[in-house]
């Protein structure tokens, strides 16, 4: 499904990185929500495609798709201490 993505425990943690690279998929979901365009990113990062860039978005989509959110709440009187 995604062939450009790859996670290794032993690169950045398992962070799923675009293979043969050491650039996590969420770097470059930080870089486009800093203003940068996929095609300024090639340009700083020559080792990179726009085929990259875009599955980096796909996976980055697929997985808020299919992902479950919940939303804790901390009771505040006892936040903070250990049990």
């Amino acid at each position: 499904m995604f062939e450009r993505i790859t996670s290794d425990s032993t690169v950045l943690s398992g962070k799923p990185c675009i293979r043969g690279t050491r650039i996590s998929v969420s770097f470059i979901l930080e870089l486009i929500a800093s203003g940068a365009s996929a095609g300024d990113i090639v340009l700083a990062y020559p080792h990179l495609t726009l085929l990259d860039i875009e599955e980096a978005i796909r996976f980055a989509s697929y997985t808020l798709e299919h992902d479950t959110f919940m939303t804790l709440h901390v009771n505040e009187q006892n936040a903070g201490v250990a049990a």
